[in-house]
């Protein structure tokens, strides 16, 4: 009777492992978001961003790369050899200011097929009034660095809209104005404190959203998160939390 109860016992236990493995087997790869930072700054000042979106179930990367040394074009294809060794079924990307901009001249050549959505924080797809007046000053270039150099010797720095794929590109901007643009005259009304509300609106975006936040406050601000999820979630943004 013992050996019987034994018996019985360890053949419910193997089939809970039998279940409990191929409950595993069906349990979907979480999403890979690739987070890239902006100009000056290193990788963890995504560090913010990485913890939220990983508490939503998201597993995070940070893309660090030399915004001064290099140019547009080898930042994107360093980010573009990060994303093919990236093991994910979905990735999704987020970019910050000149990160964006590294995200756009990335998905204008032949982005990876797994790459689902994108969201742009404060990233002046349109030109830049303050890279344009600082890049009239002595010095300024090589503090500028070759990114950014590159991009505006393209088409006077303005990508027409958004690259022809099947990534859907959401956009974040600010009109909090607190920052450098403050220090340099012409700044184009509402804006982030570095970009102009007018230079973020990518054509051909999915969707559009502005938030009272400054350029350098939305790497640290909740209600960006919620938009940054809400976005890689639905491919729109959360507009009736916009005011609130």
């Amino acid at each position: 009777m013992k050996e019987a109860n034994i018996t019985k016992d360890s053949l419910v236990a193997e089939q809970r492992q039998l279940h409990s493995a191929a409950r595993s087997a069906h349990r979907p790869t979480p999403a890979t978001v690739i987070l890239v930072h902006g100009l000056w700054t290193p990788a963890a000042v995504f560090s913010l961003h990485a913890h939220w979106l990983q508490r939503r179930g998201y597993r995070t990367l940070r893309f660090g790369y030399p915004s001064v040394r290099a140019t547009l074009a080898q930042n994107a294809e360093g980010l573009q050899r990060l994303i093919a060794a990236t093991s994910a079924a979905d990735i999704h990307l987020v970019g910050h200011s000149l990160g964006g901009l590294v995200i756009l001249e990335m998905l204008a050549q032949a982005p990876d097929p797994r790459l689902r959505r994108v969201v742009l924080l404060g990233t002046p797809c349109l030109g830049s009034h303050c890279a344009r007046r600082l890049a009239t000053l002595s010095g300024m270039p090589a503090l500028l660095g070759r990114s950014i150099m590159q991009w505006l010797s393209q088409t006077s720095g303005a990508t027409a809209s958004a690259p022809r794929s099947a990534v859907a590109i959401g956009v974040l901007a600010g009109t909090r104005r607190v920052g450098l643009g403050r220090l340099l005259p012409g700044l184009p009304l509402p804006n982030d404190g570095v970009v102009a509300l007018a230079e973020t609106r990518l054509p051909g975006a999915a969707d559009f959203i502005t938030l009272p936040v400054a350029h350098s406050e939305m790497l640290a601000s909740r209600r960006c998160a919620a938009q940054i999820a809400a976005f890689l979630e639905s491919g729109r943004f959360r507009h009736d939390e916009q005011a609130s």
